[in-house]
């Protein structure tokens, strides 16, 4: 990615934002998180949808070393979800495999046991997402989403997330082989429709 646009500064991923909205609050995640976060590490349900088979079982001490490092790195976004009616701190948003040259990278989010169906990974998705692309200069943001996760899928195809194609069998989880489903959205289509695809006519896949 280039250090500028148009002659626009841009921040880069070592520049931590904090992102406004109007459900949740997108802000750098910090080791004080970590107690909070605790109950996602440990989530089954959690391990499931996101294929981690859980080699290292959790514990506060090792999350606490992880998030206390996340403002240092200069390749990847860690933001942590705080729910702005409560001020609790509910999940994390992450932009990270950045590849400069190709000006992508990946991205993913995850929510404590409890967060979901009030609308926060939708709001969090679209301002995480609209930061990479108008902040950071990027052009392609892309995902996987497992064949047993159809509520995040619409949650992604929501924001404009267009399915690319199938990674056949690619999780194993308790003896059953798993599609996953590559996801992305592209800069164009972004600043078409701002995480809105329904008003720009475009019906979800």
């Amino acid at each position: 990615m280039a250090d500028h646009d148009q002659g626009v500064p841009v921040p880069g991923f070592r520049f931590k934002p904090t992102l406004d909205g109007a459900l949740v609050l997108l802000r750098p995640v910090t080791v004080n998180d970590a107690a909070a976060l605790m109950p996602m590490a440990r989530d089954a349900q959690v391990a499931r949808l996101t294929g981690s088979h859980g080699e290292n079982e959790p514990d506060e001490a090792r999350l606490r070393a992880w998030y206390g490092t996340r403002a240092d790195q200069g390749d990847r976004l860690d933001l942590a979800v705080v729910e702005k009616a409560t001020g609790d701190v509910v999940g994390e948003a992450v932009l990270n495999e950045w590849d400069a040259g190709n000006e992508s990278c990946s991205f993913r989010i995850a929510f404590v046991p409890g967060a979901h169906g009030r609308g926060l990974g939708t709001e969090a998705t679209r301002l995480i997402v609209g930061y990479g692309f108008e902040k950071l200069g990027l052009h392609r943001i892309s995902l996987e989403v497992y064949a047993f996760n159809p509520r995040a899928r619409r949650v992604y195809e929501k924001v404009g997330f267009v399915p690319e194609g199938v990674l056949r069998d690619a999780l194993l989880w308790e003896g059953e082989r798993v599609d996953a489903v590559v996801m992305s959205i592209l800069a164009p289509e972004w600043f078409e429709h701002y995480g809105r695809p329904e008003r720009a006519g475009r019906a979800p896949s």
